[in-house]
Order: structure tokens, then C-alpha cells, then sequence
């Protein structure tokens, strides 16, 4: 897990042109060039902004990026959320759960948080079982705003410490 670097634009893009990675999203067509670099960069900016965010997830051997995951509280989300996008090659391989995870314990640790919140898209049955096993609930729904448009999601949401992380 690291931080956003500029070179990391074609393979986020690679990532967030798939099919099954869009259409994940609740996205009805991929996003561009330039939407992926203003999403790394809405990233990076949360980090400046609010000293958290999402990490870029990077595979030790090869060095290639596998996904996403982290913290997000912009203006208008409905709480602290933890989330992940990770690439379809690499999906069942536990990423999702493993980041969800520690970001999770770093949020308790580091933030003081006491609640966390995932938002999904309604399709999204892999992010849902993610959720699931990071001990969520479904406790509603929401719309945000995102750099590339508003999303209609799931809110799924956990007290922390999680069950089974430590104190």
C-alpha cells in the first residue's frame, strides 16, 4: 500500500477501463483518460487535504498495480468510508478484504474512529461479500457527488473496532 505517483496513470486506467470494473462502479460506460488521472488526483488531495485516503495496492514481486483501497470523508458523504476497487485479474485473491481491513484498524488507531461506512452500487455483489466480511451491514442508502458524477449506492457500515482486529 502506497501513495499516488503520476506514472501510475496507464495502469489505473487499464483498471478503470475494464468492463467488470466500471460497470462495478455503477458506471454505464468506462471512464477517460483524463477521468482517471482527475480520480488519482482527487485522491492524492484527500491525503493533502485531510491526512487520509486511498492507497495505491501494489504487488510486491512484479511492482504492478492490483487496485485501491482506503479511507474517504469528502464534503457530503454520509460518514468515514472504507473502500477498494481492485483489478478483475486479481479479484478472489483477498485484497479487497485484507486493505478494507487495515484500513479499517489505521482509521480506529491513527483517527479515533468509532464507525465506518462502505458505499456500493446495488449490483456489486463482490464489494457486498467484501463488506460482509469485514462485518457491515446494509443500514441504508445514498447519493454522492464524485469527480466524475453522482451515484446512487448502498451504505453499508460496521462499528470498530472490527470483530476479530485488534483493540
Amino acid at each position: 500500500m502506497r501513495g499516488w505517483r503520476d506514472e501510475d496513470l496507464d495502469q489505473w486506467l487499464a483498471i478503470t477501463t475494464h468492463p467488470g470494473v466500471y460497470e462495478s462502479l455503477g458506471r454505464t460506460e468506462p471512464v477517460g483518460r483524463a477521468d482517471a488521472w482527475r480520480e488519482m488526483a482527487w485522491g492524492a488531495g484527500h491525503w493533502a487535504l485531510k491526512g487520509f485516503g486511498h492507497w495505491v495496492l501494489e504487488e510486491r514481486e512484479s511492482g504492478r498495480i492490483v487496485g485501491r483501497a482506503g479511507l474517504l470523508y469528502p464534503p457530503g458523504w454520509p460518514g468515514l468510508e472504507v473502500g477498494w476497487t481492485v483489478a478483475p485479474e486479481h479479484w478472489g485473491k483477498g485484497y479487497a478484504p485484507e486493505a478494507g481491513r487495515a484500513a479499517c484498524e489505521w482509521a480506529h488507531a491513527a483517527l479515533g474512529a468509532r464507525h465506518i461506512i462502505s458505499l456500493i452500487e446495488e449490483s456489486n455483489e463482490r464489494s457486498i461479500r467484501v463488506a460482509e466480511k469485514l462485518g457491515e451491514r446494509r443500514e441504508g442508502e445514498t447519493t454522492v457527488e464524485t469527480p466524475i458524477g453522482p451515484f446512487d449506492l448502498l451504505v453499508f457500515g460496521a462499528d470498530l473496532p472490527l470483530s476479530g482486529s485488534p483493540a
